[in-house]
């Protein structure tokens, strides 16, 4: 599997005519506008007054975020370039980056899941630039999520650019749909992990977790 089926398989979207655009998937702009008017529907049938200076611009505002920000990693042109390095130290151990900021939105009402991800991985060959874990996480988060699923794609598509089982992610995250709905709870916490490689026996789990909470 290349790396732009791999992106598609993550995903769950159309696949692509090849050259990175799908060719089934509207421009950026259609989209805005559709959902702009469609947002437009939305407020107007909640009675809110679009005339209002403060609301009239809403609906655009709303279209533009969804497409360029929250839900841009729905596109596989977002993803992150990917810069390694050869391992000319050989260095052996395992490799954390901790506490990389995520923020997604629940698939289930579209209302933010907010936390953050921790990342181990032992090099078979090749490093990653650091900043590049961010844009990972970050090009699958900006998607409507679960987190379960979520922490697997990171996992699962790491393992494939780095050319390697071993790698693990832990993710900790608050979601809005109990904090700010239904049952209304704050301060809970979800935490999901994928253990790969070396990292499924018991010792490595341990020493990557104990490096996480210290």
């Amino acid at each position: 599997m290349n790396t732009d089926q791999l992106k598609n398989e993550q995903i769950h979207i159309i696949p692509t005519n090849g050259n990175g655009n799908s060719k089934d998937i509207l421009p950026p702009n259609e989209k805005i506008a559709l959902i702009e008017q469609k947002f437009k529907e939305i407020m107007q049938i909640l009675g809110l007054d679009l005339s209002d200076d403060s609301l009239k611009d809403t609906p655009r505002r709303v279209a533009k975020m969804y497409v360029n920000e929250t839900f841009s990693g729905l596109l596989p042109e977002n993803a992150p370039a990917i810069t390694l390095f050869d391992n000319k130290y050989n260095y052996s151990e395992m490799l954390i980056e901790k506490n990389i900021p995520v923020y997604s939105c629940c698939e289930h009402h579209f209302v933010p899941i907010i936390g953050k991800v921790h990342i181990g991985y032992i090099s078979g060959g090749k490093v990653i630039g650091l900043s590049k874990l961010n844009r990972v996480v970050n090009y699958f988060a900006k998607r409507p999520q679960v987190q379960e699923r979520l922490t697997v794609q990171i996992a699962e598509y790491l393992k494939k650019v780095l050319g390697t089982e071993n790698v693990a992610v832990i993710m900790e995250a608050e979601h809005l749909c109990v904090a700010s709905r239904g049952i209304r709870d704050i301060g809970c916490t979800t935490i999901t992990s994928s253990y790969h490689g070396i990292f499924l026996t018991s010792d490595k789990r341990k020493e990557f977790n104990q490096q996480v909470k210290a």
